[in-house]
């Protein structure tokens, strides 16, 4: 009696163990880069010593806030790129997707648990003699019954199965991230260059003012035999260059309102974006840099390329469960009745049980070369992510080189734009007390010009650099909802 208490709880034990372990590696998450930052140490001196004003901090470590765009500190951006947030079209779909892929989690699991259906019938049978007719006989037969079916997962073979669909659901959830921050750093992007754009126009317009002022006065000398046709023209030319300008400019301003538009999933032609001006932004002086360990965990990119890696692997313990036996119980019960309503008073019960055991023995190679192939798609996916870790990692140095020397370039286009604003007060004094030419005026306000516009373009480009350093950090996705309308 001992012995065959010993054996059930040994076999209990035994099943319990096989229930316990699945075939296949066990996924482990990538280790994080151990480099304590993004630049590289340069020996080389920084080429301008950049002043106090233009310079940008970045605070290692520190959290980076899910509507980044904030530290913008502009009410009409925040206001663009929530309602963008509400109403794209790529959000909605990106959300149905996850959604989906959720579903297909639910749908592995449900092998974990048994099957059961329910199944009626009715019949009429007859059967004739040719010599005796009378003989001929008919009969109804009535049934109803339930049967199950139940495959224990001893191999572990549904949970890796289940194992990669919510792989594959984390990565859905990581594309809808993805999209999200695309969404807003797009958004910003295209603010940015409208801002850009319309104080661009406005400039070049003072340049073309200053080159009609010039040909006007060219031409007057002319006119009286001061200066030769060759002035004339010169003049004539600078101001066709100038006016070239304004159509590329305008193309550029046009596109990025019917960009911004389609991004908050509106038609152009029935969109009315503000008119963004740079004035209303503030440069964020203090960024916060997740470090490299932390990038990794937080990118949406990176970690879509994890969640694919921990499916290939899930998807190894799969091919390999296949190898292995199937076994499968089964169990039906069915009442049969002549009548319909002797089904329920009258009536036959047919039962049975059983079950299976089926091992593959021979199919040509294709199970083990099945393995095979997991493993490989394994090491394809391994390198992969490692790609993308370096990109993203390259991608955060490169803005942060940007922002270094961002700052550098506005300083020099600051002091030649202060040079070119003092040359054009002495040139504006002397005019007054008649030493020197309306030519040399004009041509000192077109200096001034040309300078402030170059000024004006490196302090956007800091604007623009930012706004690439916050997405490439990840724009703390994770501290926002975008997942609101995923059910």
């Amino acid at each position: 009696m001992r012995s065959i208490k010993f054996r059930i709880v040994a076999g209990i034990a035994a099943a319990a163990a096989l229930a316990s372990c699945a075939v296949g590696p066990n996924f482990h998450q990538p280790k994080p880069p151990d480099a304590p930052g993004y630049l590289h140490p340069s020996s080389d001196t920084a080429p301008v010593q950049a002043q106090a004003q233009d310079l940008q901090n970045v605070s290692p470590g520190a959290e980076l806030s899910g509507e980044w765009w904030q530290l913008f500190h502009s009410p009409q951006l925040d206001e663009v790129v929530r309602a963008s947030i509400a109403a794209s079209p790529t959000l909605v779909a990106a959300n149905a997707t996850l959604a989906q892929a959720r579903e297909e989690v639910a749908v592995a699991r449900g092998a974990f648990l048994p099957s059961v259906s329910a199944a009626a019938g009715a019949q009429r049978s007859g059967a004739g003699a040719a010599r005796a007719p009378g003989a001929a006989t008919t009969a109804n037969l009535y049934s109803i019954g339930l049967s199950t079916s139940y495959s224990p997962d001893i191999f572990g073979g549904t949970r890796r199965a289940v194992e990669q669909q919510q792989a594959l659901a984390d990565f859905q959830r990581n594309q809808l991230a993805a999209a999200y921050l695309t969404l807003t750093g797009s958004v910003v992007n295209q603010v940015l260059i409208i801002a850009s754009t319309r104080l661009q126009i406005t400039t070049a317009e003072e340049l073309i003012a200053s080159d009609r002022k010039n040909l006007a006065f060219a031409q007057r000398e002319f006119d009286v035999g001061v200066v030769p046709r060759s002035d004339v023209l010169t003049a004539d030319s600078q101001l066709a260059a100038d006016l070239t300008q304004l159509p590329a400019l305008h193309k550029q301003l046009d596109q990025a309102y019917d960009e911004l538009a389609v991004l908050a999933g509106r038609v152009p032609s029935s969109s009315q974006v503000p008119p963004f001006d740079i004035e209303q932004f503030t440069l964020p002086r203090d960024i916060p840099v997740s470090l490299p360990a932390r990038l990794v965990r937080q990118r949406p990119d990176v970690l879509a390329a994890e969640s694919q890696l921990h499916a290939a692997s899930a998807a190894i313990g799969v091919a390999v469960a296949q190898e292995f036996p199937d076994i499968s119980l089964s169990g039906s019960v069915t009442r049969e009745a002549l009548t319909a309503a002797d089904l329920f008073h009258q009536f036959n019960t047919l039962w049975g049980i059983g079950g299976s055991l089926t091992q593959p023995i021979f199919k040509g190679g294709a199970l083990r070369a099945q393995v095979r192939a997991a493993r490989d798609a394994f090491k394809a996916e391994a390198a992969t992510y490692q790609a993308v870790v370096l990109e993203a990692l390259g991608q955060v140095a490169d803005d942060l080189w940007a922002l270094q020397y961002d700052a550098q370039i506005l300083t020099v286009d600051r002091h030649s734009m202060d040079v070119a604003y003092e040359a054009l007060k002495l040139q504006q004094k002397s005019y007054s007390v008649g030493t020197t030419t309306v030519l040399n005026l004009i041509a000192a306000e077109r200096a001034y010009a040309q300078a402030r516009l170059s000024y004006v373009s490196a302090r956007v480009q800091q604007f623009t650099d930012s706004a690439s350093l916050l997405t490439a950090l990840g724009g703390g996705w994770w501290n926002d909802k975008i997942e609101a309308t995923a059910r």
